[in-house]
């Protein structure tokens, strides 16, 4: 057996990864494809705040992540009706909260320093058993609500006014992207860091679009792609000793600039 496999940290780390790199591209596709790339940024920001929040009070951390990360897209999907054509100011408005609230309570963390700057880049060697079922869970949800919405999804990300009247609840569907971000955020804070989270949202899914033509072969590609660099970024940051989150973010960058090299030379 490889040296990885032999520590329960390595293997819990590796399940976490692999899920991962399911449920980010599967709700990072309609969300890119929506042009929305920037909430992943907001409700990462958010989720840190909770974070933090649950280290003041002794609440698990992730949990705190999630119910940040639940109220910041509920805001967000309020404040874009409210400002209507400048929706965008709804994202920087809750980015921005989210960043104080974490700069504040950052401050009445005890002996946590550490502990809270694993979840901004992310540890392999924190997970407990508890974060592992969690995270389990909260990929069972995303995963089956994605495929259980396939359709309602694809509709509204291409053509919301149709979807409307095709009799899609356009309005739930994108309550359901939200909060599907927001789980997906919170998952995946401890290992990948609360930082990077937003670009597995994206880079995935921006290769994706490089090599394939339809919003399936998008959502199919996104995922192989993202197993790719979160299972191979765990394993050099073991080997490098590197943090996990950065390792995976900056492998994904350069897969995505091969990629577009490549398809850029097919092309021409």
């Amino acid at each position: 057996m490889p040296e990885i496999f032999q520590y329960d940290f390595m293997r819990r780390a590796l399940i976490i990864a692999a899920v991962i790199g399911i449920i980010a591209p599967c709700i990072g596709t309609p969300i890119v494809l929506k042009r929305l790339s920037a909430i992943g940024d907001a409700t990462s920001h958010s989720a840190l705040a909770g974070i933090a929040a649950g280290l003041v009070f002794g609440v698990n951390p992730i949990i705190g992540a999630v119910v940040f990360a639940v109220l910041a897209v509920m805001g967000i999907e309020l404040m874009r009706k409210a400002f209507g054509k400048y929706s965008e100011i709804a994202t920087v408005v809750v980015m921005s909260a989210g960043i104080g609230l974490t700069a504040v309570l950052s401050g009445f963390i005890v002996n946590g320093s550490s502990n809270l700057n694993s979840f901004l880049f992310g540890s392999i060697v924190a997970i407990s058993d508890f974060d592992l079922y969690f995270t389990l869970a909260l990929g069972a949800v995303v995963i089956i609500v994605s495929l259980a919405l396939y359709k309602e999804l694809f509709f509204v990300t291409f053509d919301e006014e149709a979807a409307k009247l095709a009799g899609v609840n356009t309005g739930m569907v994108n309550l359901v992207i939200m909060l599907l971000t927001a789980v997906t955020v919170a998952a995946a804070s401890r290992i990948v860091g609360a930082l990077m989270i937003s670009s597995l949202l994206v880079i995935p899914v921006a290769a994706a679009m490089m090599c394939a033509g339809s919003y399936k072969q998008v959502s199919i590609l996104s995922v192989a792609f993202a197993e790719i660099f979160t299972i191979s970024g765990l394993i050099i940051s073991y080997y490098l000793d590197l943090r996990p989150g950065g390792t995976i973010v900056l492998l994904g960058v350069l897969f995505l600039i091969i990629v577009t090299l490549l398809t850029r030379r097919r092309r021409i």
